[in-house]
């Protein structure tokens, strides 16, 4: 069965797309914990981070890379955190999180919510910076 990632991918789930590759996929997380989250995906589906193959994961992190800059010309913070967690959705995946404390990267934190206007504006957004 498809991961509701490879749905979005698929376009059978919509999404506020950052980037597309042949291979990777970005778009903003629907239930962020800072404004600016990020899923960072490989079109390959794959559960655990770690089972991807050497060339996915050097392809996923490059491609993670530019969107991190962007995301850090869009959104004022000192860094943009990344972590790899994978239990939540069993496609690999990376977020990156526009932070200035390490406390900004707490996923106990309370989601934040937005408007499909507010979502479809931070996603042009970060496309402007890429």
């Amino acid at each position: 069965m498809a991961s509701i990632f490879s749905k979005i991918v698929a376009g059978a789930i919509p999404s506020y797309k950052i980037a597309e590759t042949e291979d990777f996929y970005a778009f903003l997380d629907i239930f962020p914990i800072a404004k600016g989250h990020t899923l960072v995906i490989p079109k390959m589906e794959v559960d655990y981070y770690f089972d991807l193959p050497d060339e996915q994961i050097a392809g996923l992190n490059v491609f993670a890379k530019k969107i991190a800059v962007a995301i850090k010309k869009t959104f004022p913070c000192e860094r943009v955190g990344t972590t790899v967690i994978g239990l939540e959705v069993p496609h690999a995946h990376i977020h990156l999180i526009p932070i200035n404390s390490i406390h900004d990267m707490s996923f106990a934190k309370s989601k934040l919510q937005f408007t499909k206007e507010e979502f479809e504006e931070m996603a042009a957004a970060i496309q402007a910076n890429l």
